[in-house]
């Protein structure tokens, strides 16, 4: 069993029926289910949220027995920290740390693999992170 954290873009892409994508991130988020758990952070779950109205639109879409809420340890947020500071030395203009920093960041605490369409910045903060991606 693999457990794999869910980028918030794939539950964005299924959510949103998005033409190009919907297909893609259906099969991702099933084959995953079948092979262990789905988890989600609070930091994804506040992505995600922005498209709902009402918390219970939202649980609905990503009920807790099917997405597993874990919480952000620590450790991954000093290494979010650790990863925007490379950023930042790179010539990065954000002045506080990306939600990517943060998912990217758990996946690797958790040494899980990541679900997620956005590759280029995990693999430049994260190269040893394990990524299922397009």
């Amino acid at each position: 069993m693999t457990d794999v954290l869910v980028d918030s873009n794939v539950i964005l892409d299924i959510a949103t029926e998005d033409p190009q994508w919907f297909e893609w991130s259906s099969v991702q988020i099933s084959t995953c289910a079948d092979q262990g758990n789905l988890i989600i952070n609070p930091i994804i779950y506040a992505e995600v949220s922005v498209g709902f109205e009402q918390i219970e639109a939202l649980d609905t879409l990503l009920p807790p027995k099917f997405f597993h809420r874990e919480q952000l340890p620590w450790s991954a947020a000093f290494l979010a920290g650790k990863a925007f500071q490379s950023y930042r030395r790179r010539g990065g203009t954000r002045r506080s740390p990306l939600p990517d920093f943060y998912i990217g960041a758990h996946a690797v605490i958790l040494k899980i693999p990541l679900l997620t369409r956005d590759v280029k910045r995990y693999q430049t903060e994260f190269p040893n992170l394990q990524l299922i991606s397009p």
